[in-house]
């Protein structure tokens, strides 16, 4: 049974920094492009940045030069280095795959983890 757990979240002021970690279970993770996405109130989930196995990475132009993606493929675990960060920031994290199709459909989406920034 595939698992993703998110943390590290919390509340912190703008331009401060927090990391996301977003730990893996019941599948091969090092086989995947992964990537973070955020969902903020009233708003679609949004896809912020992904990492590929070998940890080539891209980013949503709204974060660039300010977030950080990567991953430990040992400890099937994926990060998310947040600086600077800005109230629109604010968002349920969640880690999945970052390709999907009705062939391969997303994991099981974890709980996520709340990010609060205040002005």
């Amino acid at each position: 049974q595939v698992r993703l757990v998110e943390s590290g979240g919390g509340l912190v002021q703008a331009g401060g920094s927090l990391r996301l970690s977003c730990a893996a279970s019941g599948i091969i993770f090092s086989i995947y492009t992964m990537a973070w996405y955020r969902q903020a109130p009233g708003k679609q989930r949004e896809l912020v940045a992904r990492a590929t196995s070998g940890g080539a990475t891209n980013y949503a132009d709204s974060v660039k030069e300010r977030f950080t993606i990567s991953r430990d493929n040992a400890k099937n675990t994926m990060y998310l280095q947040m600086n600077s960060l800005k109230p629109e920031d604010t968002a349920v994290y969640y880690c999945n795959r970052a390709y999907a199709s009705s062939e391969s459909p997303y994991f099981e989406w974890g709980q996520g983890t709340q990010v609060t920034v205040s002005s």
